[in-house]
């Protein structure tokens, strides 16, 4: 998109299509030659559908004129990691395992967008297959804010072409928090809704027990408007004070040795202008909530392995070589370590429910680090990185949402805020609140 139209809201590109200033052919030609200008150096985009989105934003422009409107993301340009399946468009999986498949249909998801009205430009860049890794054919998304860094995995492509301005929204998925994490290190925000919202038909699994989708924008006022259109359900937005918000705090996720200086001076920043509104926090004890990553890991290792078993025993050498080693490592772990870890979520899952009988929202750093050079892997006993916080809503199923808090080191910082199991529209509403306390969502320089 031009500078005038980059980073417009949906509800500003919609009332600017209404009012006939703007139409949704020009956006999408806009958003093609943003994109053009900033590949390859963000290295965001696996597929380009231009001929498809310019046909689509021409058809669309002639219905507004003919008052015609399929929506609330009527005209809107979206990204869609290559994971998803979008129909007649080769899905690679940022993979070398084999040649990209073209499919046959859309995923339920994207069927649901382009019923709200929404163009599909690109498909995104991906870790290769959402396991953490980049291969190196393809190489790793780089960050807007500083493309020495990475934009964060595994939904990383989609992060960076919000960040960018090149697309308003952008599809993700999440298993340990890939949509949280690039949403994070890129600046904007990112929601891991209910697991069970999204329907994840059509979109290649990495553990089917921890898979969510969901959407990346700039605001959560956005976010509302495509999870509302992707999971078929109402998010209104309510206005809620901040004057006695009851926010709960985990101690683990604060003063485990791998959050930063800056970031903890970050989190303490929001907390006191959260205070100044009128909020409360109190510290949330759960017994055995820190081992909370290492079962995640003992149920996505062997889901992952069983789902790769075929593709595995086809070409084991295509894989680059660490996604190789962990999916070979899910081939170990025992029936007993698996059925434990899902006993412990069990527990884990009505422990966490159970804390927002006292507060409203859990608060906790969304990383606790700034975007690194490089995609750090997943430890192999599950030890603490970038999954510090945002595992344990993968193994709950509670919704969770990343939004920018400032700048550390000169990069995005993000807060994580979890709420309760199907409470997804109050989660927005108080994101919305808290949203309007910080800073907001800065424009890479790029």
């Amino acid at each position: 998109m031009s500078s005038e139209t980059a980073f417009l809201s949906i509800e500003q590109l919609q009332a600017r299509y209404r009012d006939g200033s703007l139409t949704p052919l020009e956006v999408v030609s806009q958003a093609l030659n943003r994109l053009d200008r900033m590949e390859p150096g963000l290295n965001a985009v696996a597929y380009k559908m231009a001929d498809h989105a310019l046909a689509e934003a021409n058809r669309l422009t002639a219905g507004l004129r003919e008052g015609k409107d399929s929506g609330p993301l009527h005209g809107i340009p979206v990204a869609i990691k290559d994971l998803i399946d979008v129909r007649n468009v080769p899905t690679g999986f940022g993979s070398r395992i084999r040649a990209p498949v073209i499919a046959d249909a859309d995923a339920e998801l994207v069927r649901r967008l382009r019923e709200a009205g929404a163009i599909i430009l690109c498909k995104s860049n991906l870790l290769e297959y959402a396991y953490g890794i980049a291969h190196p054919d393809i190489g790793q998304t780089n960050n807007p804010h500083d493309v020495s860094r990475t934009s964060g995995g595994s939904s990383g492509g989609s992060a960076a072409l919000v960040a960018a301005g090149i697309v308003p929204l952008a599809i993700g998925t999440d298993t340990g928090g890939s949509i949280r994490i690039p949403a994070a290190y890129c600046g904007i925000v990112g929601i891991k809704p209910t697991f069970g919202l999204v329907p994840i038909d059509g979109v290649f699994p990495l553990s089917w027990t921890l898979d969510h989708a969901g959407p990346l924008c700039r605001s959560v006022a956005d976010t509302a408007v495509v999870l509302e259109c992707i999971g078929a359900r109402p998010m209104h937005l309510v206005p809620i004070s901040l004057n006695g918000l009851r926010i709960g705090i985990i101690p683990h996720h604060f003063d485990d040795p791998v959050v930063t200086s800056g970031i903890a001076q970050s989190m303490r920043d929001v907390i006191d202008k959260l205070g100044e509104q009128g909020a409360t926090t109190t510290e949330i004890k759960i017994p055995d909530l820190a081992g909370i990553n290492r079962e995640l890991v003992n149920i996505l290792r062997p889901e992952a392995a069983l789902i790769h078993a075929e593709l595995h025993a086809e070409n084991a050498a295509g894989y680059a070589p660490a996604t190789r080693s962990q999916i070979e490592a899910g081939f170990t772990v025992s029936a007993v370590h698996y059925v434990r870890a899902q006993r412990y979520r069990e527990r884990m899952r009505a422990l966490v429910e159970a804390q927002f009988a006292d507060v409203d929202v859990i608060l906790s750093p969304s990383v606790p680090y700034v975007a690194p050079h490089e995609d750090p892997e997943i430890a192999e006993d599950g030890g603490e990185g970038e999954m510090l916080a945002s595992g344990f809503a993968n193994m709950t199923g509670h919704p969770s949402i990343s939004l920018p808090c400032g700048l550390s080191e000169n990069l995005p910082v993000g807060i994580q805020l979890t709420g309760g199991l199907g409470q997804d529209s109050r989660l927005l509403s108080i994101a919305l609140g808290i949203e309007s306390t910080l800073d907001a969502y800065r424009r890479p320089s790029i």
